[in-house]
């Protein structure tokens, strides 16, 4: 009996062990237990942290970093992220989770600890709702309250120390400038969600805000003014109240956007505030979508230029929002799983979403535990006044400024940069042709002394932009970034682009300092935002069409106002011909007199030195100051999306009587500009050239072998059946134009969607209705851009 007692004792025994372990993998076994990595790691650097939150939602369904919120831009019913949403805590011990909230139609992201440890901020969009707004929820998943509403995206908030809240906002009512989805930029509010304000000018993104130990803010800044649209997107800081806007980390060297950068904090009993040190997501390239990236430790301390100092944590590159606790020890988010990570990116998972989540992507997994407040940074605003002021100490101190002589440059240029309302394409067209993707306008100039010193007074919360002049008003250098101050904001800077760690040359004090602030002096009989054909095509046709024409084609260039496909034929041959120099999408910090008017043949060809052509000051002032403002086509953002139209040339025709000489080029004939004249088809090159002069063509193509004079022409005259099929290419492109019409052509109407977000952001009447309505898209784009003008609050 007692064998077999013991028997049925030992049986019953194994058979609860088995019970026991399918009820530790059903419930969760303890992380710490399945995680050896963890277990360390909570009797060292997360002593005190029992539990963690992390958000789990519908990954985006856009391919870029930013396009997670909001709608596509042709389509308001198109939204950018997918259908699920989950706050939930984990027990690192127990391997208990906890949902906090669970919405399967809804969405969850940027969850953010209180520093009471007893709520969590983080944005939501209800199931029922288009837009992700701000809400608190107690730690124990009681008391969840709204604290922001409206008809835009409240993202990415963290608690300040005063007790306010920062976080990203799409209230700025922009696009991408080179995408279809919108902008979100640095906002702050009270703890309720009352008082939203904007403490950011920038018509790009913002991201991922987060405070250091010093009382700044840290965060991603995007923007390309005169640079690459895909190449800028570093760490920026900001003071809270949006003052002191610098360069944190990484903004000189091209590629890498990044995101989701936190401290990292010293060892427990250290008496330090902090390392110096940051985590960060360096997502490859141009950012791969929901911030994925490799971890990566950032130390400031040798500069922001220094890229040394960016050291990768391990080989892989699809991690998210890490978070460190020490420089060995990291929590990180990848696909469905939770991970601990140590410094040499080495990682075990201690969480696997199932059940219901399974279908979700887990994020930002953050510890709740008390934690101290940062330094608070007094409040330098002054909200009653309009205006802030720069301090330039010296502006021929800086990078890749040689050759540049003391008391070279007499003025500055004052542009700004404006914010697009919608956007159609990944590239800038139609705004320009391989420049600016915005808009700038026009502000004046404000003079440098001949110290090289400057001051003086501009417009608060607005994206400005420099061009250093000389004595012939000719640019010297461009900022090739942006700047902005805050109301009664007092800022200053050592140069132009000068390094970070370095101190000014100064000998004594700033002439410009002996006197007011200088107001920026605008031009006069000059528009705010120049327009091709308005502006400067009449030039054109006053002193350059006489020779530049399709009949006399000097230098085979013609500077005639006839439309092609996207743009007129003179805009396009001033810009593809290389007569304007500009940025071109390119790296940042080139070198004095490399773009700009000093650098544009066009001003050469204007200045009577070719064919006598002399322009009056006037002419020469608008031409000039065209080129300094990124030499833009249309001057209004109605312009976008409308007036593009395909030609269709009959490729047939093409192969067989153009491809013996144009083998190369018979495939971009229809992506050619001149190639077809959609004002008068029968001046089109693609017509005009193979064309005998006898009946009235360019006589420039011969069949192969035979030189002109020997030998007639492609086109002998215009009853050619191929002539006749080429025409009627661009005869139903230019049809199509017609109907369609471009923003120079009378009785234009801007695009739908254009006029349905102006509605929206009440730059037209919520009664505007575009079949009965007349519209002034000038006037539109101006109401716009003067809707984020600072208008002072007197006290």
């Amino acid at each position: 009996m007692s064998v077999w007692r013991d028997g049925i004792g030992r049986g019953l025994a194994a058979a609860c062990m088995v019970v026991l372990c399918c009820v530790g993998v059903l419930c969760g076994a303890s992380p710490a237990a399945r995680s050896p990595m963890l277990a360390r790691a909570l009797d060292g650097p997360m002593a005190g942290v029992n539990e963690i939150v992390f958000a789990a939602r519908g990954i985006g369904r856009d391919g870029h970093w930013y396009a997670n919120f909001g709608h596509w831009v042709s389509d308001p019913n198109r939204m950018m992220y997918r259908e699920g949403g989950r706050l939930a805590a984990l027990n690192l011990r127990t391997g208990k989770l906890r949902v906090l909230l669970d919405d399967p139609r809804g969405g969850v992201r940027d969850p953010q600890v209180h520093y009471d440890a007893d709520k969590i901020l983080f944005s939501y969009r209800k199931g029922s709702g288009k837009h992700y707004h701000l809400y608190e929820i107690n730690v124990d998943g009681t008391g969840l309250r709204q604290l922001t509403d409206g008809p835009q995206d409240d993202i990415e908030p963290t608690y300040l120390p005063d007790g306010e809240i920062i976080f990203c906002s799409s209230r700025v009512n922009r696009y991408v400038q080179c995408w279809f989805t919108q902008v979100a930029v640095l906002h702050r509010c009270g703890p309720d969600g009352k008082n939203v304000r904007v403490i950011s000018a920038n018509v790009e993104q913002d991201n991922t805000p987060w405070m250091l130990p010093d009382g700044r803010v840290l965060f991603m800044r995007w923007e390309y003014v005169d640079r690459s649209r895909v190449r800028f997107h570093h760490l920026w800081t900001i003071n809270p109240d949006g003052t002191g806007q610098m360069v944190y980390f990484g903004n000189m060297y091209p590629g890498t956007v990044m995101l989701d950068a936190k401290p990292i904090p010293p060892r427990p009993g250290s008496g330090q505030a902090g390392t110096g040190k940051v985590v960060a997501s360096f997502s490859p390239g141009h950012g791969r979508r929901e911030h994925e990236g490799g971890v990566t430790i950032v130390d400031p301390g040798a500069g922001p230029d220094n890229r040394a100092f960016a050291r990768r944590v391990g080989r892989e590159s699809n991690w998210r929002d890490p978070y460190a606790f020490s420089e060995d020890c990291f929590l990180a988010a990848r696909g469905r799983q939770v991970y601990i990570m140590d410094g040499r990116g080495r990682a075990e998972v201690i969480h696997t979403a199932s059940g219901k989540a399974a279908r979700l992507e887990l994020h930002e997994p953050r510890p709740i535990r008390r934690r101290p407040r940062e330094e608070r940074i007094p409040d330098r605003t002054d909200w009653s006044r309009a205006n802030g002021r720069l301090i330039l100490a010296d502006v021929t101190h800086g990078r890749n400024m040689g050759g540049v002589k003391p008391g070279e440059i007499k003025k500055l240029l004052i542009l700004e940069t404006l914010p697009k309302p919608v956007n159609f394409s990944g590239t800038m067209e139609p705004i320009s042709l391989g420049g600016t993707f915005t808009l700038p306008r026009v502000l004046g100039t404000v003079p440098v002394e001949p110290d090289g010193s400057a001051y003086f007074e501009v417009p608060a919360l607005r994206p400005l932009f420099f061009v250093a002049l000389d004595e012939n008003d000719l640019s010297v250098k461009r900022m090739q970034s942006f700047v902005s101050v805050m109301p009664g904001e007092a800022t200053s800077c050592v140069g132009c682009h000068e390094p970070r760690t370095t101190a000014g040359r100064l000998t004594g004090k700033l002439a410009a300092m002996a006197r007011e602030p200088s107001p920026i002096r605008p031009f006069e009989n000059v528009p705010q935002v120049f327009d091709f054909p308005r502006d400067i095509q009449p030039i054109l046709d006053r002193h350059c069409v006489k020779c530049h024409n399709y009949r006399k084609y000097a230098g085979k260039v013609s500077l005639t106002g006839d439309r092609g496909k996207i743009y007129s034929h003179a805009y396009y041959n001033l810009m593809s011909r290389g007569l304007v120099a500009h940025g071109r999408d390119a790296n940042g910090n080139i070198p004095p007199r490399k773009i700009g008017t000093s650098a544009s043949r066009l001003m050469k060809k204007i200045d009577g030195s070719h064919n006598k052509v002399r322009l009056s000051a006037h002419e020469r002032r608008m031409i000039r100051l065209w080129i300094e403002s990124g030499a833009p086509y249309p001057g209004t953002y109605a312009a976008l999306g409308t007036g593009m139209v395909n030609v269709a040339l009959d490729g047939r025709v093409l192969a067989r009587r153009c491809a013996a000489c144009h083998r190369n080029d018979v495939r971009r004939w229809n992506k050619w500009e001149p190639a077809a004249n959609l004002t008068r088809p029968d001046k089109s090159l693609v017509l005009l050239a193979p064309l005998s002069k006898a009946a009235g063509g360019l006589d420039l193509c011969r069949p192969k072998g035979k030189p002109p004079g020997k030998t007639g022409a492609v086109f002998a005259d215009r009853s050619d059946a191929d002539y006749r099929k080429l025409l009627a290419g661009v005869l139903a492109a230019k049809k199509r134009l017609d109907q369609i019409k471009r923003f120079d052509m009378p009785g234009f109407v801007p695009n739908r969607h254009y006029l349905r977000e102006m509605k929206a952001y009440g730059a037209l009447p919520a009664s505007f209705d575009p079949g009965k309505d007349r519209v002034d898209p000038y006037r539109v784009d101006e109401t716009y851009w003067r809707s984020f003008w600072h208008r002072p609050k007197h006290r």
